[in-house]
């Protein structure tokens, strides 16, 4: 494959007029993040009404890549594109109207492209219509399992996630542990972090499979590598007291150390606890304090009481 070979070609292709070639083009510049060029080949392919380019240019003006950034334009352009039946910009059209970009907020305008791109296949619109029944003003949990599942079996990570957390806490549907698992391990396979927090969280305490400490360790040191705060802090929790790992206090600390910099409570409370006691890390009191204030302004009462101790 030589891109600079094809680039060459569709360029000429593209000055001639070719909207295809017009269109592919701006992408191949795109790709090298020549946004500027792209933006030009894109605007030329999107006049003669080309879809894709309408959508591309969308997202050029939504992001400001190469072209001063105007929501309002990208509005305009996915519009063009997804009264086109083009699905990716029906979805996006769905997007803005559900956060209220480039146009003033609707709900039932995100849900009509929603569904419009959802009938045209697109997975993303699935999973958006999932979310907007979960958590949407017209919320109905058990329309968003619908979508969800939907989703889910085109395998959306997120949309595996979220069915699998209605599973685990019985919304839309009957509790189910071993259907939560099921779905958590899938998005876990596909390196969604918050899934392989959970299916952690399923091994350890044995919810839907046989507890596993090891299995659940290894599932959180793969979400914490992620930077997923709650992982971390549940990873430490395992070094500090040798579950399914030899423990290992310094280790624990670095995990603690990492949550609580994300303002994870109880990684900045189990810190203050290490640094108070001189587990892992050097005794310092007043990192102790430093710790435990910050754990008990977030609302942590363990940490609260520790740091009345210290007074």
């Amino acid at each position: 494959k030589n891109e600079k070979e094809a680039r060459r070609w569709y360029e000429a292709a593209a000055t001639q007029g070719n909207v295809t070639a017009q269109y592919m083009t701006g992408r191949l510049y795109a790709e090298l993040s020549y946004n500027e060029a792209a933006v030009k080949w894109y605007t030329k392919a999107a006049e003669q009404e080309c879809p894709e380019a309408q959508y591309e240019l969308g997202v050029c003006y939504e992001t400001g890549d190469g072209v001063g950034k105007d929501k309002a334009k990208a509005v305009e352009l996915y519009r063009k594109a997804a009264e086109q039946g083009y699905a990716e910009a029906q979805n996006k059209l769905g997007v803005c109207y559900s956060n209220g970009t480039g146009v003033a907020r609707d709900d039932a305008q995100a849900v009509g492209w929603y569904r419009k791109a959802a009938e045209n296949g697109n997975v993303k619109a699935l999973y958006n219509l999932g979310e907007h029944y979960y958590c949407g003003l017209d919320e109905n949990k058990a329309e968003a399992v619908k979508w969800y599942k939907k989703a889910a079996e085109q395998n959306h990570a997120w949309a595996q996630y979220m069915l699998g957390e209605c599973y685990f806490y019985g919304r839309g549907l009957d509790k189910n542990d071993a259907e939560a698992v099921k779905w958590y391990k899938k998005a876990a396979e596909r390196n969604y972090a918050w899934a392989q927090y959970m299916l952690g969280e399923c091994y350890y305490y044995g919810r839907g499979l046989d507890e596993n400490e090891a299995e659940a360790v290894k599932w959180f040191k793969k979400a914490a590598e992620q930077g997923n705060a709650d992982a971390q802090c549940k990873l430490g929790r395992c070094y500090y007291y040798g579950r399914g790992v030899t423990g290992n206090k310094a280790e624990a600390v670095k995990w603690f150390k990492k949550a609580a910099e994300q303002g994870n409570a109880d990684a900045q409370n189990n810190l203050g606890v290490c640094y108070h006691n001189g587990e892992g890390v050097e005794k310092n009191s007043a990192k102790a304090v430093e710790w435990y204030r910050k754990s008990a302004e977030n609302g942590n009462a363990s940490a609260q009481y520790n740091l009345g101790l210290c007074y």
